[in-house]
């Protein structure tokens, strides 16, 4: 508000301007951070008065363009508006929503994103005390994720205060926003990038439109429904929220000092007695194994403690055999930190493609040696697989199962002709009889395996006959992929009884693969049990085609979590966990 105006006395002069607008204030407020509004504003709000006997008086040595600035506020007589936290956020993000760059899920579109969310609003800030609160809240949830809520700057955020100025007012919606924007898409889309990990990997992104994405956020920010757009988020999984109770029940057994280790010895065997028994119960409990009860006699090997020990072995990929021998009391001793780490790794592998597990799926989990047949993600049908050997690993891909292959015939893969036939012939030409295998020229010609030379045998190929004994078995399950890789059927059944089942060249033998071809024809009149293994037993090759294409996705967990609430953690095969866990623990970008 302006305030009366001191005039001139007779001899022209008027009082000195006040001490807001005198020169040595306006020159070290034009010099301060934003001092051109401050200045205006002290200015135009001043006591008024002669405007040319002031500048007379006290405008001497303001130069240039601020004894304009001074004049036309003195002339006007209008106070000069302060700039506002709308002001700031759009002169910083304005600029960002030039250019025809699409907004995307990646981090890179970051800017851009917060951008067009504040430009929605047309740039007024959002984050007042309860949707703070509930971002913080949110944030700090992220641990029971797996994730670090200090990569969306949570402490940070808990230290920024409450403010008026529009500067600090826009920094801190600038880091709000950011850090709530990234939360979700890390717990949508996973923080770590699986392409940047596995050269074989081909999995989709997730099927959300970003700026409907960017929409969802802002809508539930304003109502402050942040909760719910949070829990969307997350895999809606059983197994997803499965592995979250386990994570937090590891962090409890960490939190009261881990488990015990078990002090090496002789291998504890079932009817004995020794110091080490109340150990081994104590952390065969914790494990969820035995009931937390006292024992009669604590150091008796009994048989309730014989059984929690099979199914740990079982469950761990090891010789189930009742006896803790270096084998399983090494893997006993495995501690709790990194159990809690391994349940992170495989909670951030789901986020990378849960959204695959809508309508029928074929899923093989490698580590765990299963294959699992879903109906919108639950599992109607499971069996044990063979995957490759640690040195011919099958890879982690999809694809899409489109037909089946009766009483197939083997065409030996490259790698195997080249690695594994080729010398075995040059050793013992009986080879080729003892697998019915023939031999076949570039032209697809049968030829005798006389007339190869076996040190430079050419172009040629081995051919299998079918038949049981056949290295496919009966039938193949195909799906198109640039590995060579399909479901079959195996001679070799005696090896689904193996705990570790890394024995195949690649391909994913599956037993009772009749079972699972049944429930992908998905036709029980012309292709019951009863009618497959008629048209089997024609030994004809053909392929019979699906009737619709049913996703496949050879994933990998190192993880399960049983029916009844217990979680194995299965040996890293393929020794892909370290990565996994280095990107996830690195600083977000």
């Amino acid at each position: 508000m302006l305030h009366p105006l001191p005039r001139p006395d007779k001899a022209g002069k008027v009082a000195a301007l006040p001490a807001a607008v005198s020169r040595r204030n306006i020159n070290r407020r034009l010099r301060a951070p934003g001092g051109h509004a401050v200045v205006m504003n002290d200015v135009a709000n001043s006591c008024a008065f002669d405007v040319m006997g002031a500048l007379r008086r006290n405008a001497r040595g303001l130069s240039g363009w601020r004894l304009l600035v001074v004049a036309w506020l003195l002339c006007l007589g209008v106070p000069a508006q302060a700039e506002t936290a709308a002001d700031v956020l759009r002169g910083r993000l304005e600029g960002h929503l030039s250019g025809n760059a699409p907004l995307t899920l990646a981090p890179r579109s970051a800017p851009r994103a917060i951008a067009q969310f504040y430009a929605m609003r047309d740039w007024q800030p959002v984050w007042d005390a309860p949707r703070y609160q509930a971002l913080l809240a949110a944030l700090a949830g992220l641990e029971a994720d797996g994730l670090n809520p200090e990569d969306y700057a949570l402490s940070q955020l808990r230290r920024l205060p409450a403010t008026t100025e529009a500067a600090r007012v826009a920094d801190r919606e600038l880091l709000a926003t950011r850090s709530c924007l990234l939360a979700l898409l890390h717990l949508y889309h996973g923080k770590v990038d699986p392409q940047q990990l596995d050269p074989h990997w081909n999995f989709d992104g997730p099927r959300v439109d970003p700026g409907e994405g960017l929409l969802l956020v802002q809508a539930a920010v304003e109502q402050n429904r942040l909760d719910e757009v949070f829990q969307r988020a997350r895999p809606q999984l059983p197994f997803y929220y499965q592995l979250r109770e386990a994570l937090a029940r590891l962090r409890k057994v960490a939190a009261a000092g881990g488990w015990p280790a078990l002090p090496s010895g002789p291998t504890l065997e079932p009817g004995m007695r020794d110091a080490r028994v109340p150990l081994l119960r104590e952390r065969l409990q914790l494990a969820g194994l035995l009931p937390a009860t006292a024992v009669p006699e604590p150091e008796l090997f009994g048989e309730f403690l014989r059984e929690a020990v099979l199914r740990f072995q079982r469950e761990a990929s090891l010789l189930p055999d009742g006896r803790v021998g270096p084998a399983t009391r090494t893997e006993l001793n495995v501690p709790v930190a990194a159990r809690i780490d391994q349940l992170r790794v495989n909670l951030e592998r789901l986020r990378w493609f849960h959204n695959k597990l809508s309508g029928r799926a074929v899923v093989v989990d490698l580590a765990g040696f299963r294959i699992f047949y879903l109906v919108e993600g639950e599992a109607k049908w499971s069996a044990r697989v063979q995957i490759g050997r640690d040195y011919r690993a099958t890879p982690v891909f999809q694809s899409q199962l489109d037909r089946i292959t009766l009483s197939p015939s083997w065409h030996v893969p490259p790698t195997i002709f080249k690695e594994d036939a080729l010398p075995a012939i040059r050793r013992n030409r009986n080879y080729l009889v003892k697998h019915r295998l023939h031999v076949y020229n570039a032209a697809g010609q049968r030829i005798s395996p006389s007339a190869v030379n076996w040190w430079r045998p050419g172009n040629i190929s081995l051919r299998q006959e079918p038949g049981p004994e056949g290295a496919l078995g009966e039938l193949v399950l195909r799906f198109d992929n640039p590995y060579a890789v399909y479901l079959h059927d195996t001679p070799h059944k005696d090896l689904f009884d193996a705990s570790r089942r890394t024995t195949s060249s690649g391909c994913i033998r599956v037993e009772n693969i009749h079972e699972l071809a049944v429930l992908l024809l998905d036709d029980a009149q012309q292709w019951s049990r009863e009618a497959l293994q008629a048209a089997i037993d024609e030994r004809r090759t053909r392929d019979v085609p699906l009737p619709e294409k049913v996703p496949i996705l050879l994933a990998y967990w190192t993880v399960q979590v049983d029916p009844d609430g217990y979680v194995a953690f299965r040996p890293d095969v393929y020794t892909r966990d370290p990565a996994v866990l280095q990107a996830l623990d690195a600083q977000a970008q």
